[in-house]
């Protein structure tokens, strides 16, 4: 019987999902910051809008990197 072994593109690719996860952790609040200090600039909705949607996605991204981390460890 072989012994499991750790799926290399697999955790390659949840090591890329954790990288664009960190991007947005740091880009979502920033926008968010930007498009609420400045509410009498035209772009203040569109700022907010695209800082909710960045820290969104970061979560969501980031419970997906370390759901396919985990699978290519253990499966």
């Amino acid at each position: 019987m072989e012994p499991k072994r750790t799926n290399r593109p697999l955790l390659v690719q949840g090591l890329k999902t954790m990288g664009l996860t960190l991007v947005l952790l740091f880009l979502g609040p920033f926008l968010l910051h930007a498009g609420l200090s400045n509410p009498d600039k035209p772009l203040h909705i569109p700022l907010v809008v695209v800082g909710i949607g960045g820290c969104g996605t970061a979560i969501y991204k980031g419970f997906r990197g370390i759901k396919i981390i985990m699978d290519s460890i253990f499966k």
